[in-house]
């Protein structure tokens, strides 16, 4: 099972994620994005997600 992971590193804080997927991302402390539920949503709306993240901080991490 493969699922999203935000590096907190890269992430911007914008808030793209959250936007396009929001049963699996939210906006966290210091303005950074989290992974609230990793199953929330269809493997294909967490992929336009990742896609759309310009930072480029999401991606997918084998369990």
């Amino acid at each position: 099972m493969k699922v999203p992971v935000v590096d907190p590193d890269l992430c911007t804080g914008c808030g793209a994620c959250a936007d396009t997927c929001p049963a699996v991302f939210e906006m966290g402390e210091n303005d950074v994005a989290v992974v609230k539920n990793p199953s929330g949503a269809p493997e294909s709306e967490i992929q336009e997600a990742i896609d759309g993240c310009p930072a480029e901080a999401i991606s997918w991490k084998e369990q």
